[in-house]
């Protein structure tokens, strides 16, 4: 009986220090570029002429540059794209989710096709107009650009996301009295956090690592958001490395902060409840 059982005996499986190795490993090639930022980072400004790694980096962009006030200048401008993103994509989503007909087909293909163009083809346009209107090289005309080009795309992942909410959600609350905005306000919204996330996420990161039209757009070192502060360490023939990955890491961090703490709201499991009689 032993012997029958060994033939059958399922083949053996890798161990898991060997599957916890070749996944470190590959962990590892991947993060690889960001730990040699980290390096960077604790170089010290040429001015100084220190050899070997400190923390005064760190330090000195906080205390002897302007990279706290284009911080805050990123966190505004972001902020607002996000906010405002949202509050129209979450509606104008719902309406491409449930709406039928021809006008919401056609509103489809037209944000399609405005997505599909490339940002270069407008900045110019936009600088030019904004120029008239006394826009450019203020924090308000860089936000409003970030408004409009999240918006589209903050649309379809709205419109993504509704499709999967069964539409017996909102007819449910209508048969107990609520209007349509109620029942989207009270009903669909509550059950679409992990896409109002998500959508609000790629707003947030769209505006904070943007570069093409804050330099086009910004010209006063005040009104630099982190990206364009960023080269003001680049002279002519040298770069002061120690001082740009330190700004690097700073830049890094916002975002880091706020995936980690919305990270547990990714999750659709809300929705269970809402459909267990179906």
């Amino acid at each position: 009986m032993s012997e029958s059982g060994s033939l059958h005996r399922p083949s053996a499986t890798p161990h898991p220090w060997a599957r916890t190795t070749i996944a470190a490993i590959i962990t590892l090639v991947l993060l690889s570029p960001i730990l040699v930022v980290f390096w960077l980072a604790l170089r010290a400004p040429v001015a100084w002429q220190q050899a070997g790694p400190t923390l005064g980096t760190f330090w000195y962009v906080l205390t002897e540059t302007k990279v706290l006030h284009w911080l805050g200048n990123s966190l505004l401008v972001s902020l607002i794209s996000t906010v405002c993103s949202v509050l129209v994509a979450a509606p104008a989503g719902y309406v491409l989710s449930r709406g039928r007909g021809g006008a919401t087909s056609a509103f489809s293909l037209f944000i399609f096709v405005l997505q599909s163009l490339p940002a270069v083809a407008f900045v110019i346009p936009l600088f030019i107009m904004f120029a008239n209107l006394g826009l450019a090289d203020t924090l308000t005309g860089v936000s409003i650009v970030y408004v409009a080009s999240s918006i589209a795309v903050g649309c379809w992942m709205m419109t993504a996301y509704f499709d999967t909410l069964p539409v017996t959600l909102e007819e449910a609350a209508w048969i107990d009295g609520a209007s349509l905005f109620g029942g989207f306000v009270r009903i669909i919204l509550p059950n679409s956090l992990p896409g109002i996330l998500s959508t609000a996420l790629f707003a947030f990161l769209h505006s904070w690592n943007d570069y093409l039209v804050a330099s086009v757009f910004l010209r006063s070192e005040s009104a630099f958001t982190m990206p364009i502060g960023l080269q003001t360490f680049f002279q002519q023939n040298l770069a002061d490395w120690g001082p740009v990955m330190a700004c690097a890491v700073i830049m890094l961090a916002p975002p880091v902060i706020v995936f980690a703490v919305l990270n547990r709201y990714f999750s659709i499991g809300g929705i269970r409840g809402s459909l267990a009689g179906r």
